[in-house]
C-alpha cells in the first residue's frame, strides 16, 4: 500500500511541474504518468543513493542545497529514460530540471505530510 501511495504522490508532483515550470513537458496520457511516476521513483531507489555518497562533501558545505542539484540530475534521468521508453516526459535542460526538482520536492513534502498526518488521526480513532 505505501508503494502505491508513493506511486501516486510521484505522480501528482510530476504532474504539477509540467504546469509550472515551462521547461518541462508531458504529452501522454494519465496512464502512462504512472510508468514515468514509476521511472522516477526506480531511479531514486537505485541511483539517487550513490549520487548521495558520492556528493556528500557538496552536501555538507552546501547545508544540503546541493540535493537540489541531485533532484535536478535525477528529474533529467527521469526524462532521458522515460523519452527511451516513449512516456512522453521531456525536460527541457538544466534550469528547466532545477525548477522541476523543487516543484517535485515541495509537492511530494506536502502531500507526504497531508498522509502521514491523515494516517495518525485514523490511528488515533481506531478502526
Amino acid at each position: 500500500m505505501h508503494v502505491l501511495l508513493r506511486l501516486l504522490i510521484n505522480a501528482a508532483a510530476l504532474w504539477v511541474a509540467t504546469r509550472l515550470v515551462s521547461g518541462i513537458s508531458y504529452t501522454g496520457d494519465g496512464a502512462a504518468l504512472f510508468g514515468v511516476a514509476l521511472v522516477f521513483g526506480v531511479l531514486n531507489v537505485l541511483i539517487k543513493p550513490i549520487l548521495f555518497v558520492l556528493s556528500f562533501p557538496f552536501i555538507i558545505f552546501t547545508l544540503g542545497l546541493f540535493t537540489l542539484v541531485i533532484n535536478a540530475v535525477m528529474l533529467l534521468l527521469t526524462a532521458h529514460v522515460s523519452d527511451a521508453l516513449g512516456l512522453g516526459f521531456a525536460v527541457d535542460g538544466f534550469g528547466a530540471a532545477l525548477k522541476g526538482a523543487l516543484v517535485v520536492t515541495l509537492v511530494s513534502f506536502a502531500l507526504s505530510m497531508f498522509v502521514s498526518n491523515h494516517d495518525r488521526a485514523t490511528q488515533e480513532r481506531g478502526p
